[in-house]
């Protein structure tokens, strides 16, 4: 009965993950078709003469979409119709905010050599002694820096499971730890819960196993100080 039921917990344990991806996934093809495929044109639409739906076509209208707009921006007449709208919003008050703090966000995280994060890091919090991931995303401004820590950096401390939502702290450079770990390593840890963790790339001492990661006697793995930015 035993076998059975780890047998069984296995299964799960594969199938679950591949499952819930799989579900996500149609569930945004599906939530986007609904409302793009609606607006392509009948005559350009491919289901006007077809008794059946396509999956995924409002999603490839979206591609085509956009990657046309970034074609036709990308040239002088583009960029000046980008202008004149910029212009314009720059002149409403409350949309004007909203706008650029949109923008600011989405240039950091598409740019094409986006270093938005740029390390990961250990910071005290939310009290001494009690250490949380962070993301380190810069040097502070010069107007924090005169008012708190002169060596100010911008930690982004993201929440479990929810890695898109959590706090900005402005820590001193000296009570930050970086880790040895990716970017991408770094936020499967924290969506995760601290379930996945990277693998231990310590090189074997003596020949012998690299020591339990469980092992409470352990010193803290990967820890360093942050270098200071260039």
């Amino acid at each position: 009965m035993g076998r059975l039921r780890n047998r069984f917990f296995t299964g799960v344990l594969i199938t679950a993950p591949i499952g819930i991806t799989c579900w996500l996934a149609l569930e945004i093809v599906t939530f986007i078709d609904d409302r793009v495929t609606p607006l392509i044109p009948a005559r350009w639409n491919p289901e006007t003469y077809l008794p059946f739906s396509i999956p995924g076509l409002g999603v490839l209208a979206l591609v085509i979409s956009l990657t046309l707009i970034g074609f036709l921006t990308a040239g002088l007449v583009g960029r000046s119709i980008v202008r004149f709208g910029e212009n314009l919003l720059d002149r409403m008050p409350v949309i004007r905010g909203l706008y650029g703090a949109l923008k600011q966000i989405f240039e950091a995280v598409f740019q094409q050599q986006s270093n938005a994060f740029r390390d990961v890091v250990l910071v005290q919090y939310p009290r001494k002694e009690s250490w949380a991931i962070g993301f380190l995303t810069g040097g502070s401004n010069y107007r924090i820096t005169e008012a708190g820590p002169k060596d100010a950096v911008n930690i982004f401390l993201p929440t479990t499971p929810n890695p898109t939502s959590g706090f900005l702290l402005f820590v001193p450079r000296e009570e930050t730890r970086k880790l040895s770990m990716t970017i991408e390593e770094g936020i499967k840890m924290v969506v995760s819960g601290g379930i996945v963790t990277p693998p231990d790339r310590r090189p074997e001492a003596g020949g012998g196993k690299a020591s339990d990661p469980d092992d409470p006697g352990r010193p803290p793995e990967g820890v360093e100080p942050v270098a200071k930015a260039g």
